[in-house]
């Protein structure tokens, strides 16, 4: 699939996706492994965005599993269509057809309803491999871990009424987590690890300028700059790489060529989203903050 860890490292930065090499080396052996990748780290450090540049790389489709609190089989894995199951009764009762012969085809494959993992497994059966995105694991009960061990390592999911369905091609699973919980150390066992932090400054410029080509260089510097600024701060919620990007594009939108503390003030609520937080950082505080960043971005120019 990928000749090496460089050539993966290329494919993402091909995609405007930059990695470190020890993440890219994490992509790659979980590629020539077969096994799933877990990615922990904070909100809006890209770790979703990996899946949905995998599949952009290999060509393939993305099937994705967002996790919420009392996440189960039938919205996860599978369930049966009891309205379709009823008129068929009807329909054989009407027929004059038995009780068992009716009972041999109710629980068939015409009326199971996919849902995302066996999607991914009924995708590899076939000789497809998709990316499977299991996103925010750690907002699902603990109990919808147990549901994963099989599929993890197997990659295959039973069905009482049918049997084991296994996938001949297994698909590239992504786990993320935004650690909100600790995970199950089963579930980790199964997969290759990866932690992903808030980038370096240097990183955060580049990934600024790779996404947003159009913005002012000394704006770019400057708002990498601020963020990083933000992040030694003691905030509930600390700004990812995605609310970076949003207020980069925001600022590209009100036509601003370098910030200012009015503009910061205003645009705010783009980069912290929670009014501790805003209410925490004063307008001195965001002045002091602002003149530090101007001479890291100055000095970096």
């Amino acid at each position: 699939m990928f000749s090496g860890v460089e050539a993966v490292q290329k494919a993402l930065a091909g995609q405007n996706y930059i990695a470190e090499r020890s993440l890219a080396t994490a992509i790659f052996l979980a590629l020539q492994l077969k096994k799933p990748l877990f990615l922990e780290g904070e909100a809006g450090v890209g770790k979703t965005e990996i899946a949905k540049v995998l599949s952009q790389i290999l060509d393939t489709s993305l099937i994705r599993l967002q996790c919420y609190e009392g996440l189960d089989v039938s919205n996860a894995l599978y369930e049966w269509n009891y309205a379709q199951q009823l008129l068929y009764l009807r329909v054989m009762e009407a027929s004059g057809l038995g009780r068992e012969e009716m009972r041999a085809g109710l629980f068939t494959r015409d009326f199971l309803q996919s849902r995302p993992l066996l999607q991914a497994i009924e995708a590899g059966a076939e000789g497809r491999s998709p990316v499977l995105l299991i996103d925010e694991i750690d907002r699902a009960d603990e109990e919808f871990e147990a549901l994963l061990l099989e599929l993890l390592s197997d990659f295959q999911v039973t069905i009482p009424e049918l049997g084991t369905i296994s996938a001949v091609q297994p698909p590239v699973v992504v786990v993320t987590s935004n650690r909100t919980r600790e995970v199950h150390d089963a579930l980790k066992r199964r997969c290759l690890y990866y932690w992903i932090d808030y980038p370096s400054f240097d990183k955060e410029l580049r990934i600024v300028q790779t996404k947003a080509p159009d913005v002012e260089p000394a704006l770019a510097r400057q708002v990498t700059a601020f963020i990083q600024e933000l992040r030694s701060m003691e905030l509930f919620k600390a700004p990812g790489v995605a609310e970076t990007l949003d207020w980069t594009a925001a600022l590209v939108a009100l036509d601003q060529q370098a910030l200012s503390l009015e503009v910061v003030e205003d645009t705010v609520g783009v980069i912290l989203k929670y009014q501790d937080d805003i209410e925490a950082t004063s307008r001195q505080t965001l002045q002091a903050a602002l003149e530090r960043a101007r001479v890291r971005a100055d000095a970096t120019g």
